[in-house]
C-alpha cells in the first residue's frame, strides 16, 4: 500500500508564467525613467576666450496694424499713408532691414493691405509676416 499526497498528475508545468517577468520589467522601466530625468546630462565646461566681435541682436520687428475702418497704425500711433511711406523708406535705408509684422483686422479692406505691402516692397522691406490669432 503506497501512501500518496496530492493529485496524480505527471504532466508538470506546460506553460511558463510570464507575470513575474513583466512585473520585474515594469519596475526596471520605472527606475530607469526616474533616474534618467534626475540625472543631469550636461558636462561642466570652461569655454575658451576669443577675440571675435559681438554680433548685434536683430532689430525689433516693425508692427503695422490696419483696423476695420482702414486706419493704418505704426506700432500704436495712427498715421497716414504718406507718413507710412516715409517711415518705411527710412527703415529700408538702414543697413539691417527690420522685419514687418502686419496685423490686419478681418473686416479690413484687401486694398488697404495691398497698399501697405506695396509700399513696404518699394522701400526694400520684403520680410513681411501676417499676425493672426
Amino acid at each position: 500500500m503506497a501512501f500518496q499526497l496530492g493529485e496524480d498528475n505527471d504532466a508538470g508545468m506546460n506553460e511558463m508564467n510570464l507575470i513575474p517577468l513583466i512585473d520585474i520589467m515594469l519596475v526596471l522601466m520605472i527606475i530607469f525613467l526616474v533616474t534618467a530625468t534626475v540625472a543631469n546630462p550636461s558636462i561642466p565646461l570652461t569655454l575658451p576666450k576669443t577675440t571675435a566681435e559681438v554680433v548685434e541682436p536683430p532689430q525689433e520687428a516693425v508692427t503695422i496694424s490696419i483696423n476695420a475702418e482702414g486706419e493704418v497704425a505704426w506700432g500704436t500711433q495712427v498715421i497716414s499713408m504718406d507718413e507710412l511711406k516715409k517711415r518705411l523708406d527710412e527703415a529700408g535705408q538702414q543697413s539691417s532691414k527690420p522685419p514687418i509684422q502686419l496685423r490686419a483686422d478681418k473686416e479690413s479692406r484687401y486694398d488697404t493691405v495691398a497698399q501697405v505691402m506695396s509700399r513696404a516692397s518699394e522701400a526694400g522691406l520684403t520680410d513681411i509676416a501676417f499676425v493672426s490669432e
